[in-house]
């Protein structure tokens, strides 16, 4: 599970490289990456550019449906309630999760839509999974932008001061 979960972190990276939220995504089937996804919402200016989205839709498209039944997804952060609806509807068969999300998962921290008997298809769930690299990821991007704001401020007020 590491090996892939350290796949998963290195679309996080990129993400965080263009200054996105540093969550990466994969999906495997049958020992292969069939998909990868990062976040993007900036960039691409749009909503639904969630690291597990991009990752459903290219796996979609290598096994030519929108099933995804016998795959795994690795993911650095607990899916949001868009990305834990879209995981159940591709009918993927387990997500394993880097660090949990308490102001927003749905895989057990707010909410368990993943295993919510009330569906037709329920996802298995391993959370911990490389957490602490998947922690730190987000933390040092989140204390990074902190200080630019910092920066941007006394740039700021120096600016005025001329």
């Amino acid at each position: 599970m590491e090996k892939w979960m350290e796949e998963a972190i290195i679309e996080g990276k990129k993400a965080a490289e263009i200054m996105e939220v540093p969550i990466g995504a994969i999906i495997v089937h049958d020992g292969k990456i069939i998909g990868k996804g990062y976040n993007q919402r900036n960039s691409k200016k749009s909503t639904l550019a969630h690291a597990e989205l991009i990752a459903i839709e290219e796996a979609s498209k290598i096994i030519g449906d929108w099933r995804l039944e016998g795959c795994t997804m690795y993911v650095t952060v607990e899916p949001c309630p868009m990305c834990a609806g879209a995981i159940v509807q591709a009918r993927l068969d387990e997500v394993v999760i880097g660090t949990m999300n308490p102001k927003a998962g749905c895989a057990g921290s707010i909410y368990n839509l993943l295993d919510d008997s009330r569906f037709n298809h329920q996802v298995r769930v391993v959370t911990g999974v490389c957490q602490e690299a998947c922690a730190s990821m987000m933390s040092e991007f989140f204390k990074m932008l902190r200080e630019e704001k910092k920066i941007d401020k006394l740039n700021e007020q120096f600016t005025e001061e001329i």
